[in-house]
């Protein structure tokens, strides 16, 4: 299936979200689309799936416009999208989730359950997908979870694969899997678009590239003819540097002892299950790990947020077990919260409000209960300056800015105090690689200040750029921790897969 987009915009209000964007992917080819979040890929993709109408423009398939009502009528056409954000029914097996809007039935109206069994298993062996028609899909990994994905949209016939963000939860081995599943799908004549933001990964499957940034395109290339520097500077608009820079650590006492930490998640079950972990001042310890094994647990029992039914955490010497947020706060602690929407800002406060969140009660914010703004405003200006806030001024509405200047009006808010430790979760996410690089080395020369830096991250990326020591976490236990240059990214992959037999041998107890 040959695809060729003309012209296509799309607006909500006055946001622009693609602007005049023109593309074409051949049959046989994978195409990745490349663009920091928010540069307009998903809802390019959403477009071409039949989910939202293009304001402007044309989509033509092997030459012939075509204009989808909805994504049904998409699918008939031979589009296959597997979204970011599976859609899966966990209680259903592999083969209801397949038949699940398209089911197919034999006498007497009853569902055809073997014919999608042979159909799965027909797939599976085609291209490499393995997967049991009949497992509970709430049993399966990420992988194969994306994998029944790939199968339901093959099963509807499918000739343009689009994959949103497909390795976002994945160990490198799961990803090693999928661009082989991806190749063989090629070989098939399928044309597959690709969207992401992960250099590395383009220039490993693709055939060719698109950069879009701020919902245009900036130029299409091949990865033969690019690299990661050249892809950067197209996301971003300017030269970045795409490698952390830090000297060795000079780790010091232990800041952060967590001893036996067993947290429960939101609907009562063991998130983080019996628990040990050291951070020392000095150094930057990383928790590797798929999203979904107890992270979230993990930070918000060390900050206060989540009832810890077990062990204990000791902050500089301080049991801090279950102590207030503020209290963990004012005993020199920065967080930094996987969720800045959710956990960081107050959308509708202004800049210098949300600097203040955590110390407004302290002088020189307030006196008797009264703030001071004259000292609030002073102050938060300064913060704008010196942490490269890109805003017209202190009193706008932090949810007016982008993903990128409000976390830096988080770290502006974190950093400056005195802190003795650093809980980073998922501190870039979301992040243009501009941002992300300001935010590293903020964390870096906070660790050089002598600051203990415990960063949670599911990008392999960055853990392996800033870490020091790494722990694993799987289904909320450690292993580890090991030195950061002996671990390869093979080695983390295994063990974020739960495989630490098959990886290493495990270092000391974390």
């Amino acid at each position: 299936m040959r695809l060729e987009l003309q012209g296509i915009s799309k607006r909500f209000g006055d946001l622009v979200a693609n602007d005049r964007i023109s593309l074409t992917a051949e049959e046989g080819e994978i195409h990745a689309l490349l663009g920091e979040n928010g540069a307009g890929k998903t809802t390019l993709m959403n477009v071409l799936d039949g989910l939202y109408r293009p304001d402007e423009g044309v989509i033509q398939i092997d030459g012939a416009p075509v204009h989808f009502a909805n994504p049904g009528e998409a699918i008939k056409a031979g589009i296959g999208m597997v979204h970011q954000n599976f859609m899966l029914i966990p209680v259903f097996t592999v083969s209801e989730n397949v038949m699940l809007g398209f089911e197919r039935t034999r006498r007497f109206g009853f569902l055809d359950r073997g014919r999608a069994r042979q159909e799965i298993g027909e797939l599976s062996r085609r291209f490499g997908l393995e997967v049991d028609p009949d497992a509970m899909v709430g049993d399966l990994s990420v992988g194969q979870q994306q994998r029944v994905e790939i199968v339901k949209a093959l099963s509807r016939e499918a000739h343009l694969l689009i994959l949103d963000e497909p390795t976002a939860v994945l160990t490198p081995q799961e990803t090693d899997e999928l661009f082989t599943v991806m190749r063989s799908l090629r070989a098939s004549g399928r044309t597959i678009l690709f969207i992401t933001h992960k250099l590395k990964e383009v220039l490993a499957i693709a055939d060719r590239i698109t950069v879009i940034r701020q919902g245009k395109v900036i130029g299409t290339t091949r990865p033969s003819e690019t690299t990661a520097q050249d892809l950067a500077s197209m996301m971003v608009g300017r030269g970045v540097d795409l490698q952390v820079k830090k000297t060795a650590a000079r780790p010091q006492e232990p800041i952060l002892e967590v001893h036996n930490l067993t947290v429960l998640d939101e609907t009562g079950r063991v998130a983080v299950d019996g628990l040990n972990l050291e951070v020392r001042a000095g150094e930057i310890m990383a928790v590797a790990g798929v999203q979904g094994n107890g992270q979230t647990e993990l930070s918000e029992g060390i900050t206060g947020l989540a009832l810890v039914i077990a062990g204990s955490v000791r902050i500089a010497g301080r049991d801090l077990t279950g102590a207030s947020p503020k209290t963990i706060l004012r005993a020199g602690v920065a967080n930094i919260p996987e969720d800045r929407q959710r956990d960081g800002l107050v959308g509708d406060f202004q800049i210098a409000e949300n600097i203040i969140l955590d110390v407004h009660d302290e002088m020189p914010y307030s006196l008797h209960g009264a703030l001071r703004w004259p000292s609030i405003f002073e102050v938060s200006q300064g913060r704008l300056s010196d942490f490269d806030i890109r805003a017209p001024s202190v009193h706008v509405a932090v949810k007016t800015l982008s993903g990128g200047n409000q976390q830096k009006v988080i770290v502006a808010r974190e950093l400056p105090r005195h802190i003795r430790l650093i809980l980073a979760a998922q501190p870039t996410r979301g992040l243009d690689i501009g941002s992300i690089e300001y935010v590293h080395s903020r964390l870096v020369a906070a660790r050089d200040a002598g600051a203990a830096v415990l960063l949670i991250s599911s990008e392999l990326d960055e853990v392996m750029a800033l870490a020091d020591r790494i722990v694993v976490i799987y289904r909320g236990r450690l292993t580890g921790p090991f030195d950061a240059a002996s671990l390869g990214r093979e080695q983390i992959g295994l063990l974020m897969a739960g495989s630490a037999a098959d990886a290493t041998r495990p270092g000391e107890t974390a």
